[in-house]
C-alpha cells in the first residue's frame, strides 16, 4: 500500500521531468533548423508521445528506466556545425530539468511558511519529488557515457579527434552504461553530483 502511495506522489514529477526533458531536446533541434522532432510529433508537452512504455514501467517498478529518445538529424542544422548543434540539443534536456528543479525549489520556499494551510500542505509533498526527480535526471544525463547527453556535450567541447572518439563509443554505449550500473559506478558518480546540484540551488534560493 505504501508503495502505491509513494508511486502516486512521485508519478507527476516523473512525467513532468521526462516530458519536459525530451520536449527541450526537440525544441532546440527545431530552433537550429532540424524539423525531424516536429514531424515526429515530439514538440509537445503531452507526455504520451515521449513515453517508452517498457522504460516507463521499469522506472516505476525498478526505479530505473528511460523515455523515448528524440530523433535528430544534425545535417539539417543551420548556422552551427553538427558537433556544436548536437552539443546544444543535448544540453537542452538536463538544462530544462535544472530549470524545473529551480522552479520547484523556489515554489517550496514560497509555500513552506504556509505549510499548515490546506493548499500549501497539498502541494509541498508534490514539489519535493519534482525537485529531486529533475536533479536526478539532469545529473544522470550529464554522465559522459553514450547514449547519455553528457557524451555529446563532452564531444562538443573536445577537439574533432576527441569528438570522433566519443562518437565511436556510441555502438558500445548501452553495454558500457549497463556495466556501470551493475557495478554501482553510476551511483558513485550520480549521488555526489545530485547533492552538488541540490546544494547550488539551495544556496541560490534559500
Amino acid at each position: 500500500m505504501q508503495w502505491l502511495i509513494d508511486t502516486l506522489i512521485w508519478l507527476p514529477a516523473i512525467l513532468i521531468a521526462l516530458t519536459f526533458h525530451e520536449f527541450a531536446h526537440g525544441l532546440v533541434a527545431d530552433w537550429l533548423g532540424d524539423r525531424t522532432p516536429y514531424y515526429q510529433g515530439r514538440l509537445t508537452l503531452n507526455p504520451l508521445p515521449h513515453i517508452d512504455w517498457v522504460g516507463f514501467l521499469m522506472l516505476i517498478v525498478f526505479k530505473f528506466g528511460w523515455a523515448k529518445p528524440v530523433q535528430v538529424d544534425p545535417r539539417n542544422f543551420k548556422s552551427v556545425s553538427m558537433k556544436t548543434g548536437m552539443m546544444l540539443v543535448s544540453l537542452a534536456g538536463p538544462g530544462m530539468n535544472m530549470l524545473l528543479a529551480f522552479l520547484g525549489m523556489l515554489a517550496l520556499k514560497l509555500l513552506i511558511p504556509y505549510q499548515a494551510g490546506e493548499w500549501a500542505g497539498l502541494f509541498i509533498p508534490l514539489l519535493k519529488p519534482l525537485v529531486y526527480i529533475n536533479l536526478i535526471l539532469a545529473a544522470f544525463n550529464l554522465i559522459p557515457v553514450p547514449p547519455l547527453d553528457g557524451s555529446k556535450i563532452l564531444a562538443g567541447v573536445l577537439p574533432d579527434s576527441g569528438a570522433q572518439f566519443m562518437y565511436s563509443l556510441e555502438q558500445y554505449g548501452p553495454l558500457i552504461l549497463l556495466l556501470l550500473i551493475v557495478t554501482n559506478m553510476v551511483g558513485k558518480i550520480l549521488w555526489p553530483l545530485v547533492n552538488f546540484l541540490y546544494g547550488i540551488l539551495q544556496a541560490i534560493i534559500f
